[in-house]
């Protein structure tokens, strides 16, 4: 999926903590009620639900517990994926809405903010199970929600963050959600702006001792930067800012891990995935073993099955299954064993879902029937890594010219990759280059990419021209894989060039 996922994945860690009102009911964040959420964003749900049960009997005019309690459902349908659960929750969520709008005081600037934090939770919620019409529509909800608290509270920080967050968004929506941005009619905004009210949330907060968004923030902010400004340093030092534990709570484990791999710190998310907290007391979540698995293949380790075994073996959701067994098969090549790759691509055949990307392009891998090239493939695993110098030497031993058609292409993309890694720009530009006269009628995603590439390295490079010429190059084609994601960051791009 593209970007729409990853920057409203950071709006999970964002939740409200309230004064209480004169009314009877209203949003109170007692001591009681913060302990409760930060066992919910702990995954430690049985401790958060027992505190929930002692706040209905201490404090019942308090509608935190619905609050939290959201947090808590969103939790189990994006880490389980149970389509039942999905659509069970969905039933609560309403329950929830109804009774925050009935009871709580439209007053208070957090009775519109919750409501809206709560639709975004579910629109995410929604994108994970491909039900992008109730997705759009709740964030469009929220939208106006916020629209309306701002305009009745201006000076209310939780509400311009969260804000700022969509207005980068709307800009970089895909041409193939064009049907999306009709139901998103009131949503306008850029990556700049969006920025830039971040920014102000960041240093309005330092002078507010009251805020306490903090972690949130940077949180948000380091995400934006990643997936939408392509400042990966930048990204990393703002995330260090947060404050996270990942040894003791899974989702932060999950973001620095994640932040990590994304950034070329591959030895950096191995270390912090070893470290990762677990137990009878926490919320089962899979995916991070899938992480470690990934992580360590990327450095090209011959002990990265387990990893995807174990994930297989505890996850019962849509998404990474196909993925999974295509990476096991990875492994088995890597490992010099042929017939481990044949056996792990045929089960990839009848597993699984191919919805998400990944899949998609593992689906696609075990229909040809065609292993990659070995070299190749450990070329791609050593980049995802960071590992630009081992896989520039590996790629000018091999003779391009002996290469099949698809293979010179890849070849010359990968190159080119390792090149910009390495920001020998020149060098990356003309392997670029090559790939994208070579690649322009291939179904393959090399030459798409390759010009998105191309206009990252010129906005680098300060020649704003030929950067949206590339990315406008980039919107052109139309890859079988990964063409979302790809054309998603092309728009983010020339966003960014418009200021």
């Amino acid at each position: 999926m593209y970007t729409f996922r990853p920057v409203l994945t950071a709006l999970l860690l964002t939740f409200s903590f309230s004064m209480a009102s004169a009314s009877g009911k209203d949003f109170r964040y007692t001591p009681q009620a913060r302990e409760a959420y930060a066992k919910a964003t702990s995954l430690r749900f049985g401790e958060a639900y027992a505190l929930l049960s002692q706040i209905r009997l201490t404090d019942p005019g308090n509608l935190v517990v619905y609050h939290i309690e959201n947090y808590i459902d969103f939790f189990k349908i994006y880490i389980n994926e149970d389509e039942k659960e999905y659509k069970a929750l969905g039933e609560k969520r309403d329950s929830r809405l109804e009774k925050i709008e009935q009871e709580g005081s439209p007053e208070s600037p957090y009775y519109r903010f919750v409501q809206a934090d709560i639709r975004l939770q579910w629109a995410l919620a929604q994108l994970r199970f491909g039900d992008y019409f109730s997705a759009f529509t709740e964030v469009s909800k929220a939208h106006r929600l916020l629209q309306e608290n701002q305009a009745l509270h201006p000076e209310f920080l939780p509400n311009q963050k969260d804000l700022g967050i969509l207005h980068a968004m709307v800009g970089t929506i895909p041409d193939s959600y064009k049907w999306g941005i009709k139901v998103l009619s009131g949503l306008r905004g850029t990556v700049e702006g969006g920025r830039s009210e971040l920014q102000q949330v960041i240093i309005k907060m330092k002078d507010d001792p009251g805020y306490a968004f903090g972690q949130e923030t940077y949180v948000l902010y380091a995400l934006l930067m990643l997936h939408l400004e392509k400042e990966e340093d930048a990204a990393w030092d703002i995330l260090r800012q947060a404050g996270l534990s990942p040894a003791e709570n899974p989702l932060h484990c999950f973001l620095v891990a994640n932040m990590a791999m994304r950034t070329g710190r591959n030895d950096k998310a191995v270390e912090v995935l070893e470290k990762r907290p677990s137990g009878p007391g926490f919320h089962e979540f899979p995916y991070l073993d899938y992480m470690h698995g990934l992580a360590k293949l990327r450095r090209l380790d011959k002990d990265a099955a387990p990893y995807f075994k174990r994930y297989i073996a505890a996850y019962n959701g849509r998404n990474f299954i196909k993925e999974a067994h295509q990476k096991l098969a990875w492994q088995a090549l890597v490992n010099g064993d042929q017939a481990g790759y044949a056996k792990q691509m045929q089960t990839c055949l009848s597993v699984g879902y191919d919805v998400a990307g990944g899949d998609k392009d593992a689906q696609r891998e075990a229909e040809s029937g065609k292993p990659p090239h070995l070299a190749l493939l450990k070329a791609r695993l050593l980049f995802d890594g960071g590992y630009y110098l081992e896989g520039h030497e590996l790629l000018q031993g091999l003779d391009a010219g002996q290469l099949g058609a698809d293979a010179q292409l890849e070849y010359h993309y990968r190159m080119g990759r390792m090149l910009h890694g390495l920001e020998r720009y020149p060098e990356a530009l003309k392997s670029y280059q090559r790939a994208f006269v070579m690649g322009s009628e291939s179904p393959l995603f090399f030459a798409c990419n390759a010009a998105l590439q191309m206009g990252l390295i010129y906005e680098e490079l300060d020649k704003p021209q030929a950067a949206a010429n590339a990315f406008e190059r980039c919107l052109s084609l139309k890859p079988e894989a990964y063409r979302t994601g790809l054309h998603q960051q092309a728009k983010a791009g020339l966003s960014r060039l418009k200021g």
